[in-house]
């Protein structure tokens, strides 16, 4: 009986690490880290020398603002896109590059924006996607 617990459980929590906070835009879905906390945001995807094709993160934000992104820290070259609080992209910073100094620039968006996408640089392109374009976000 306790194997069969066991076992139960464990099919219980495979299912629910497939079910990993997910994001589609251009047709293509994306596995996503949720950066919706203040140090999740300060961290964002800094130190980190690779990052799969098909995952990302999203900054959730409690409101529209105009937004600013960096890159100090972050290893790896990045598309960055806004969203507005309906998921309509507002602008994009395409093949944002790594920042090895310590004054970096920053990529603001040209819209307000309550979302910010990050993912490989390229991504966008390769999709076709850019301004105008929603953003389908799954959290559960």
């Amino acid at each position: 009986m306790r194997i069969l617990l066991c076992v139960l459980m464990l099919v219980a929590c495979t299912a629910c690490a497939s079910g990993s906070p997910r994001v589609e835009i251009g047709g293509k879905s994306f596995s996503v880290e949720i950066a919706d906390t203040q140090e999740k945001q300060v961290l964002g995807l800094m130190f980190r020398d690779t990052m799969p094709a098909d995952e990302g993160m999203i900054f959730i934000f409690p409101n529209e603002a105009p937004r600013s992104f960096w890159m100090k820290n972050t290893r790896i070259p990045l598309d960055i896109m806004y969203f507005d609080k309906d998921l309509i992209m507002v602008s994009i910073s395409a093949n944002t590059p790594p920042c090895r100094v310590n004054r970096c620039p920053s990529y603001p968006s040209i819209k307000p924006a309550m979302y910010v996408l990050e993912l490989n640089a390229g991504t966008a392109s390769e999709l076709g996607v850019g301004p105008g374009d929603r953003l389908l976000i799954d959290l559960e």
